[in-house]
């Protein structure tokens, strides 16, 4: 059976508060600031885990980890990496890559992104050569620039196992 070719586009955007560290790629980065969300707000996790949803024809991140459930106050982007991977391999979807930008002036990300694309390539079940995480500087514009926020942006392509012709 051929299977179908999936693209997934994810984003995702939080504000940093005062108190460190700072949860980013499935790694805690040593800052005197986090970002503020209902889970750990690792934009980058959250916009790899949106994209691949996406891909995968399941909806959205907020639709399946909704701000509004208790039970997963905090959880960490790990976890939603893992129950994202688990709900495509149990749909016959396999993740070919991840590519995700991350748009920020500070912390400087670029010593990190090895240790951010093998805690994602482990959480995902993936080899790290199918992760690309590329850090982007904002050059002092918007609140990425200014050290409001974090943005992130993820594409992903999947192959999803095409259901049999009756």
């Amino acid at each position: 059976m051929l299977n179908h070719i999936r693209v997934g586009l994810g984003m995702d955007v939080h504000p940093l508060i005062p108190g460190g560290p700072l949860c980013l790629g499935c790694c805690e980065i040593p800052f005197d600031y986090h970002l503020k969300g209902h889970s750990d707000g690792d934009v980058v996790a959250h916009a790899i885990a949106d994209a691949l949803l996406s891909a995968g024809g399941i909806g959205d991140l907020g639709t399946f980890l909704p701000a509004s459930d208790d039970s997963i106050k905090g959880i960490s982007g790990v976890d939603v990496l893992k129950r994202v991977a688990s709900v495509l391999a149990e749909a016959g979807t396999m993740i070919i890559n991840v590519d995700c930008t991350v748009m920020c002036d500070r912390p400087s990300l670029a010593g990190y992104v090895p240790s951010m694309i093998k805690a994602i390539a482990t959480a995902l079940e993936i080899s790290p050569s199918q992760v690309s995480i590329k850090p982007r500087h904002a050059e002092g514009l918007g609140f990425a620039g200014t050290g409001q926020g974090i943005f992130s942006q993820a594409v992903v392509l999947v192959a999803k196992a095409a259901k049999a012709k009756k």
